[in-house]
């Protein structure tokens, strides 16, 4: 059963992996997809920070590689591949359906999130952390941006509240919020905040010279997500080190 269990986390991820290639290039929410048109919205980050796709694809590729050859019986690598699997095999539908409906999309994505974040609840092995616990860290740290980027794409689209500004403010705290909360918990994963780091520059980066007030936010909290993966590193070698 467990390396049934890694032979399909293996077939969700390839099938994640290549999702582009099959569901076609996808360059964000078009304006019309909402009632409200959503042009230049604030609260999606610099173009150049999605090229970090690339990085949790081939790392997600490398960890069920590695875990069907190397660990496909190891009880710690088998407690991540339920929650990874319903992660991964949503998200691979995720393209497609972001084309048609924004907000079945957002839906998508937070059982994509917390699932991953399931995954990288229960990635408590010691042994091979850079394979089995760095790749989800990644994958969760970058959903958790992304995540609270389509509530204040939604929240503003579908005329909740139709401020862009507004509603890019609460993303931001949100993603603060939660982001904050789940690093505290998992000092054993900084990679995580790291990421989390990278959407919140990219956020200041795209409004730097639009919305000042919220560039100086995003990038203060920057800041202070890393300070908190930084400490969580060093709590999490001083107890490895006792």
């Amino acid at each position: 059963m467990d390396r049934m269990k890694a032979i399909l986390l293996m077939a969700a991820t390839l099938l994640f992996a290549t999702s582009p290639l099959y569901s076609g290039d996808f360059g964000g929410f078009a304006p019309e997809q909402f009632p409200n048109p959503q042009v230049d919205p604030p609260v999606v980050p610099a173009g150049y920070a999605f090229s970090i796709w690339g990085l949790i694809y081939i790392y997600l590729i490398v960890h069920a590689g590695f875990g069907l050859l190397k660990r496909d019986t190891n009880p710690d690598w088998d407690a991540v591949r339920w929650p990874l699997i319903v992660s991964l095999t949503v998200g691979a539908s995720w393209i497609p359906v972001a084309k048609i409906s924004p907000l079945w999309a957002t839906v998508l994505i937070w059982i994509m999130l917390l699932s991953a974040l399931g995954a990288l609840l229960r990635s408590t092995g010691r042994q091979d952390t850079w394979l089995l616990q760095t790749p989800l860290a990644i994958y969760a740290g970058w959903l958790t941006a992304a995540s609270c980027v389509s509530i204040g794409l939604i929240g503003a689209g579908y005329g909740v509240l139709t401020d862009q500004i507004g509603w890019a403010w609460l993303a931001l705290l949100g993603a603060l919020v939660l982001a904050g909360s789940v690093q505290f918990a998992l000092s054993r994963a900084p990679e995580y905040g790291f990421t989390v780091c990278w959407a919140l520059i990219a956020i200041s980066v795209r409004n730097w010279d639009l919305q000042t007030h919220l560039a100086m936010s995003a990038l203060a909290g920057a800041v202070v997500i890393c300070l908190l993966a930084l400490w969580a590193r060093h709590r999490s070698l001083s107890s490895t080190s006792v």
